[in-house]
Order: C-alpha cells, then sequence, then structure tokens
C-alpha cells in the first residue's frame, strides 16, 4: 500500500523545476485560506513559511488554516500557530496514514498525541481526518474507519471543529458521522460532491470548503454543487501545495492563489465578490475563532 508520504515524495519529485504562478489581482476584502500544508509548500518549494505568509497578506489572504497529516506534521503547525499570528492550526493523523500506523500497532500511541495537541489554545480544529476510499483498499479500511471514529471523539471532547477527507466515501462519512454523533461544527475539505451530496452536507449544517478544483474545466458537479451552498456555509482553500486554480493547474500551489478560487466561486454562484469574501471571512472566525495573537 502506498503511504501518504510516499505518495507526497512522487508528488513532489513530478513537481520539481515547475515554479510558483504569479500573484492574481488582490481581493477586495480579506479571507482566510482554510486548509493548507505550509510544512510541504516549503520542503518543495525554496520559499520559508514567512515568505508564503506575506504573498498571501499581499492578496488579502490574511488569515491561514495549517492542516496536519500526521504527529510530526501536527507538532510543526501546532509550533508554528504558537508563534505566528496569521496562522491557526488542525492536528490529525490521515486516514490514508491510519493504515500504515495500525500494521506498526502505532496508531493508538499516536492518536493519543493527536489528543495532546488538540487542547493547545492556538490548535483549532481536529483533522483532516475521514474515509479515503481512492488511495487505501479494503484491508485497510477498518483502521481508517477507526481512527475517523476517534477523531470525531476527540473533537467533541475539546469542542473543536472537525476537519473531513472525504474522497469516494461520501455516505460512509456521512454513516459514521451519524453512528457517532457529528461535533457541532463539521468542514468538508475540499468538497468533492455533487449538488445532492452538497444539498445534503448543508441540511445538517456542516461547511463546505471548495478548492482550486471548482476551477477546472472537467468540474460542473463542483459548480453546481457550489450553487445550492448557502454563502455563510462557504469555504475557500488551497490544500497547497496541490490543487492550484486554473489557469495554472499543475504548477505549485500556495496560500496567495486563493483569489483566483474566490473569483471563480462568485462567477459561479452569481454573489458579489465583497459579499462572498466577506462571508468567507466571517465564516472561518465563527468555526476556527480569532486570529488575533493572544486570542484563543
Amino acid at each position: 500500500m502506498l503511504s501518504l508520504m510516499d505518495a507526497e515524495r512522487s508528488e513532489r519529485a513530478a513537481r520539481r523545476g515547475r515554479d510558483f504562478p504569479p500573484a492574481p489581482q488582490p481581493l477586495p476584502v480579506p479571507v482566510i485560506d482554510s486548509h493548507t500544508h505550509l510544512d510541504i509548500t516549503v520542503a518543495e518549494g525554496g520559499l520559508t513559511e514567512g515568505h508564503l505568509i506575506e504573498a498571501a497578506a499581499a492578496v488579502g489572504v490574511d488569515r491561514l488554516v495549517q492542516v496536519g497529516v500526521d504527529v510530526e506534521s501536527s507538532r510543526w503547525g501546532a509550533k508554528l500557530a504558537a508563534g505566528q499570528p496569521a496562522v491557526v492550526a488542525t492536528v490529525a493523523i490521515h486516514p490514508n496514514e491510519a493504515p500504515r500506523l495500525a500494521d506498526r500497532a502505532t496508531l493508538d500511541d499516536a492518536l493519543r498525541e493527536i489528543e495532546a495537541l488538540a487542547a493547545q489554545p492556538r490548535v483549532r480544529g481536529v483533522g483532516e481526518t475521514g474515509l479515503d476510499r481512492f488511495r487505501t483498499g479494503e484491508s485497510g479500511r477498518a483502521a481508517q474507519e477507526a481512527s475517523f471514529r476517534a477523531h470525531i471523539a476527540i473533537a467533541k471532547r475539546y469542542g473543536k471543529p472537525l476537519v473531513i477527507h472525504d474522497r469516494d466515501a461520501h455516505a460512509d462519512v456521512l454513516r459514521v458521522l451519524d453512528e457517532e454523533g457529528a461535533p457541532p461544527v463539521v468542514v468538508m475539505h475540499c468538497f468533492s460532491g455533487d449538488a445532492e451530496f452538497a444539498a445534503e452536507c448543508v441540511r445538517r449544517g456542516y461547511v463546505l470548503s471548495f478548492a482550486g478544483t471548482v476551477t477546472f474545466k472537467n468540474a460542473s458537479s463542483l459548480r453546481e454543487a457550489a450553487r445550492v451552498t448557502p454563502v455563510d456555509q462557504i469555504l475557500v482553500e488551497t490544500d497547497a501545495p496541490y490543487l492550484t486554480p486554473m489557469p495554472y493547474r499543475g504548477r505549485p500551489n500556495a496560500s496567495y492563489l486563493i483569489p483566483l478560487t474566490v473569483r471563480s466561486l462568485a462567477e459561479t454562484t452569481g454573489a458579489d465578490l465583497d459579499r462572498l469574501c466577506a462571508a468567507i471571512s466571517a465564516t472561518g472566525e465563527r468555526i476556527f475563532g480569532p486570529w488575533t495573537a493572544g486570542q484563543g
């Protein structure tokens, strides 16, 4: 089974030698990047986290959510958030890491570490967690689901939002959330469903976070999903360094490219750009709390 870290290394190698795209036109109202991996972007892009944060702020992306995928990245994000006012963190074991850790009998230890990190004030969410039927086969599904259930419990114990990774697993994700009882706040990271699934998530009160994929030419179903999502249940993200929006698909992504996705969403939904930006900002603060240094 290909581990998450192995997959990341392969994707990094494929992108070597390709430069980051130019900065887009700044947004009229600041927004957040609700899901980014600064550690991976730094490792493969040759820029520091400070440069990436400054570049994002220059185009109106003034707050970032650094997302953990394993113990190492979760520790890294928690430490960065503790000293960087523009960043808050989430912590988790990615669903594709859970089977690998289970095979080594270290999943329970990793989950205990995630729970300890979740208690920190600048850690504002638990995730990305969930289910992935694309990379992980049948043999790893029990470990994935057990890990998902454990993350749900952690989010509920600490009163923090749950950030969901859902790849080819829509029905099973909803089933597990129903069986465990979802936390009060659920964010569907990199929403990948159609309008019907979006409507079901909206009905449950979940927030849908749209990535650069919504700009892809073959993503008409995602645009239909965005159209049925109320503006106050929409977030935007990069998932950087992945999922770079058009017209730069295939090149490295970073938070400063969020304006491309926001403008695409405004065009898709017919929302006024200023109003959409303000709504995204307000929703981000409602879910993840204030970014202001010293608050949390």
